[in-house]
């Protein structure tokens, strides 16, 4: 099968699992994708677990980011022992919104051998979005580093940025339980 049919065969499935309502209402409360078809996260992993993992195909969901459906998939397929640092960071800073840096974090960066030092990087960015995503990755690598990473979190909450303060809370007080069950 080409990777054209590939995608076709995933935009049928995605087609198939829409549910109208929920797109209706991340549309109405400003999701940035010119096309979404309201299909959940269970219905997403479904489909990527019946989906043979590839890069091309990965890339080229990730790179349909005006379809809210193809950035999350497109990190559930994409083999993780091909990952490289450099395509790591493209991704990373291309993160549309909080729901693809989570989907991102758990499904794939947070498995690869260099996911703390993409973090530490993400961290000092002058965007929220990419300290949401250390944040989110950070969080995906507890226990290791808690301290440092309370620090992170600590100067995060500090800035009150809307976008961080509820994970930046949510690791601070998940660092907490950690440290007081030893």
């Amino acid at each position: 099968m080409t990777q054209f049919n590939k995608m076709q065969e995933v935009k049928h499935r995605l087609y198939a699992m829409r549910n109208g309502a929920v797109a209706d209402y991340m549309r109405r409360m400003g999701a940035p994708y010119k096309i979404i078809f309201g299909v959940n996260l269970p219905h997403l992993s479904e489909i990527a677990s019946e989906t043979v993992p590839s890069q091309e195909l990965a890339r080229q969901l990730w790179a349909n980011s005006s379809t809210r459906e193809s950035m999350l998939l497109a990190p559930m397929i994409f083999p993780r022992e091909e990952m490289d640092i450099n395509t790591a960071r493209e991704w990373a800073n291309a993160v549309p919104t909080a729901e693809v840096a989570d989907v991102l974090c758990i499904k794939l960066l947070k498995h690869l051998p260099f996911a703390r030092m993409l973090a530490d990087e993400l961290i000092v960015s002058d965007t929220d979005m990419n300290r949401y995503t250390a944040l989110r990755l950070m969080f995906n690598l507890l226990p290791e580093g808690k301290a440092e990473i309370k620090a992170y979190a600590t100067a995060e909450l500090n800035r009150d940025a809307e976008l961080t303060r509820y994970i930046s809370h949510a690791l601070i007080e998940e660092i907490d339980f950690l440290s007081n069950e030893l």
